[in-house]
């Protein structure tokens, strides 16, 4: 088995000199992509187009920052503001009409606590998901494992350790739900109502 393989099964590997080279592939892309002129809209998205596995016309503002692009996939509607990272060992998929907030980082890569472990310089990846609809506030950590249910909200610089239920409001460190999101939220922006 090699060690993408590994990687792929979510099993514990080490960073061949094969997925060096791929991580290495992608950092020449990301180079070019976070150098482009930011007013070139349709060149940025295509770009990205051409680092992800799967995407959908995403808009994303560099700088963007991932370990293989190829891990990725993202559906129609997504924007990702200034600063994002995702650190792509593990899959990361993202529904459609996902907004990320600035500096938003999203990790699924985890190394042995035991130092004697992790000086064998193995480490894992465990996926991440967030379901259509969700916005992710900016300086928001997400963690391996998680998964962000459809048209959840998550509060500016919150820290995500656990799974979050479709349809809620969660923030805190670690993150926390603190409501559900209801028919009566149609109208409401922040703490202010509007009209409609």
């Amino acid at each position: 088995m090699t060690q993408d393989e590994r990687r792929a099964g979510g099993m514990a590997y080490r960073v061949s000199p094969e997925l060096m080279d791929e991580m290495h592939k992608c950092r020449l892309k990301l180079r070019a992509f976070n150098t482009m002129d930011p007013t070139d809209e349709e060149g940025l998205t295509q770009a990205i187009a051409g680092i992800f596995g799967k995407s959908d016309h995403p808009v994303i503002v560099p700088p963007f920052y991932c370990d293989y692009g190829s891990h990725i996939e993202v559906g129609k509607g997504f924007y990702a503001n200034y600063g994002c990272t995702i650190t792509d060992v593990g899959k990361v998929t993202i529904g459609e009409n996902v907004l990320l907030g600035p500096h938003v980082s999203i990790f699924t890569a985890g190394h042995p606590v035991h130092p004697a472990s992790r000086a064998t310089l193995y480490e894992y990846g465990i996926p991440v998901t967030i379901e259509d609809g969700c916005w992710i506030g900016g300086c928001s950590v997400i963690l391996p494992g998680v998964t962000i249910g459809k048209c959840s909200v998550i509060g500016a610089g919150s820290v995500v350790t656990k799974n979050i239920p479709p349809m809620s409001i969660a923030a805190g460190n670690p993150c926390r739900v603190i409501r559900k999101i209801t028919d009566a939220d149609v109208g409401v922006y922040f703490n202010l109502k509007l009209v409609l």
